[in-house]
């Protein structure tokens, strides 16, 4: 039966999509609110049944039946220069915002580093706004996460907790790994003196890059950075200035590599011939670089795609209780080391 307000607007109605399938209503709603409890055969034919009607489901309607808002935020805790300066964003953007596209669910973007940003941030993430939240960059013993599982809000974070009292479900690289790798690479290609360009030290990823480093040098010649390019040229400074002799450097970022380079540069140093130079995330920054620079890929699209899938589980009930998920890097050699 069709209702006076679709024929008045051309929306074809749940009822008009049953009966070109030849289902019932019921079979109709399971298959629009993603439920498995439905057989291939009778599934595609709603679906047929769909594209040839052009059908579009009322949101309003279906949120008051399933109590789910079909939203999930995507919050980054870093500045807006931060943001679109470092290209693992855009990456983690794009490999979420596919995913949960495929899925017919809409992703909220967030961007929270001042204070009046974190409070509406707080606010606004509610049930009655988002069903579930992907986390990036926190820093610290963050109590957000904590707070967002008391109101009932699902969250993946991508980094493991830095303490380990922290839970929660996380996927993560494993950074440490990708920076153990480097430095044991530049060693085995005997520089003697490594450096390492650290990230912040309040971010898991931070943390594990030095780790790795450490794992391989121990107490070596260590200068401190945040990721941004800025910083990298200031750490090269820094350690040229304390270690005049250092003929190979670890940077936990490649856009800290990058300013790193253009330091070398300034001091007449010869990439890789003087020094040889590692970056990391394997980032569009490292093969735009001269030379280009040898970096850690971390899997970055298959981290989004992860992120959204255990999220995913949490919403549908499968979740199996707290998931860490970490997976492998690989170290691609260019030509700056």
């Amino acid at each position: 039966m069709t209702t006076d307000r679709s024929r008045a607007t051309g929306r074809p109605t749940l009822e008009e999509v049953a009966l070109r399938a030849g289902v019932g209503r019921g079979t109709v709603s399971r298959v629009v609110n993603g439920s498995a409890q439905v057989s291939p055969r009778a599934k595609q034919a709603v679906e047929d049944a769909i594209a040839e009607l052009g059908y579009v489901p009322n949101r309003a309607a279906r949120t008051l039946v399933t109590q789910r808002t079909d939203s999930v935020a995507l919050v980054v805790f870093e500045s807006g220069e931060r943001f679109f300066a470092e290209p693992f964003f855009g990456r983690i953007v794009q490999a979420v915002s596919s995913v949960l596209v495929a899925r017919n669910l809409q992703m909220v973007l967030m961007i929270a580093q001042a204070p009046e940003e974190r409070r509406r941030l707080e606010g606004y993430l509610t049930r009655q706004h988002v069903d579930g939240a992907l986390l990036l960059s926190l820093h610290g013993d963050d109590p957000l996460p904590a707070l967002l599982e008391e109101r009932g809000v699902a969250t993946v974070r991508v980094g493991r907790p830095i303490y380990n009292t922290e839970r929660g479900t996380f996927v993560d690289a494993d950074n440490r790994a990708g920076a153990r790798e480097a430095v044991a690479y530049l060693q085995a290609q005997g520089r003697r003196c490594i450096a390492a360009i650290t990230g912040p030290l309040d971010l898991a990823a931070g943390i594990a890059r030095l780790d790795g480093y450490r794992d391989v040098v121990g107490d070596g010649p260590v200068a401190f950075g945040d990721f941004s390019q800025e910083s990298g040229a200031a750490a090269m400074y820094r350690l040229l200035e304390q270690y005049p002799e250092v003929d190979g450097v670890f940077a936990a970022s490649d856009t800290m590599a990058a300013g790193a380079l253009r330091v070398l540069r300034q001091f007449g140093r010869r990439v890789p011939e003087d020094v040889a130079l590692i970056g990391f995330d394997d980032s569009v920054i490292a093969r735009h670089t001269e030379p280009p620079l040898t970096s850690v890929d971390q899997p970055i699209a298959e981290m989004g795609r992860e992120m959204v899938r255990l999220l995913l589980a949490k919403l549908d009930g499968d979740d199996e209780g707290d998931r860490e998920v970490v997976l492998p890097t690989r170290l691609v050699i260019r030509g700056s080391a």
